[in-house]
């Protein structure tokens, strides 16, 4: 099949720094030639704000936002198979975006919710407010600037191996209607939380924030912690989304070559692209 890699080389409005760099040291690392040697057509755009202009966090964030919007939208008019290598999972906003929010699930792999609110949020990290940006609890304003972009229901969203929740974001997840699969009920909860999902939604947008694997298998990024999936469960989970639903884009997110000490997280990305791309190309 075609696919379009998106890189978006930013993390909290810096270009190629901290998780920013995942996106090129990715490239790098041959992940196109991975694409291709499974017969895949591989095109590579990367996105760029101007290097002269004041970059602030969230006004850079939400520009990202709109220019992958219009660059997924270009991808799938085109039929290619958009996948995003980012830095930020807050991406994920404009991807959703740009791939139309009718009939679209989304299956989150992080080790973390990312639904706090500016409200909760004890850290500042924007990045940590992205599910709740999706679902429509905050940054309301600045979400409608992006094109095509329109709130999705809980019951659309499913986070899997999440395991690292704040306590007031916990509160809003337990007054949501959002799925948390936690890694030790992914065997016993994954299939039955499709089937549910599949009464709202008919294709998928997979969202593989790296530090989902637990930090024993690949340390990601600093956020990574223990007691996440390995790479056969995370295989299994993309499986059972795959025999469900269309895959309709695909999300890389922060991944820090800075912690990635052995090399084993870039190689559990790339396998792991490759695994989600030869899925939605379907048999």
């Amino acid at each position: 099949m075609d696919i379009q890699l998106l890189a978006v080389p930013y993390d909290s409005g810096n270009r190629g720094l901290r998780m920013g760099a995942g996106p090129q040291a990715l490239l790098d690392a041959g992940l196109q030639d991975a694409l291709r040697a499974a017969g895949h057509r591989v095109h590579v755009k990367v996105a760029e704000l101007p290097g002269d202009s004041w970059h602030a966090e969230i006004q850079t964030s939400f520009e990202l936002m709109r220019m992958l919007a219009a660059a997924v939208r270009e991808a799938r008019d085109s039929n290619r198979l958009p996948i995003v290598l980012a830095g930020n999972c807050n991406t994920a906003v404009g991807t959703i975006a740009g791939l139309g929010v009718d009939s679209t699930g989304v299956a989150w792999f992080d080790a973390h919710a990312d639904f706090n609110t500016p409200e909760t949020t004890t850290s500042g990290f924007l990045d940590g407010t992205a599910v709740a940006i999706l679902t429509g609890r905050c940054w309301t304003q600045l979400a409608a600037t992006i094109p095509g972009f329109e709130a999705i229901s809980d019951e659309r969203i499913c986070l899997i191996g999440t395991r690292d929740i704040d306590s007031l974001e916990g509160g809003l997840l337990d007054d949501s209607s959002v799925q948390v699969i936690a890694p030790r009920r992914l065997r016993s909860s994954l299939r039955p939380t499709l089937t549910a999902m599949s009464e709202h939604v008919d294709r998928i947008y997979l969202h593989i924030d790296l530090d989902v694997l637990d930090s024993g298998v690949a340390l990601a990024n600093r956020f990574a912690v223990s007691g996440g999936l390995s790479l056969e469960e995370m295989e299994y989970a993309l499986a059972q989304i795959a025999e469900r639903f269309h895959i309709a884009g695909i999300s890389l997110t922060a991944y820090d070559p800075s912690a990635d000490r052995d090399g084993s997280a870039c190689k559990a990305a790339v396998s792991l692209i490759s695994t989600a791309a030869s899925l939605a190309s379907g048999p």
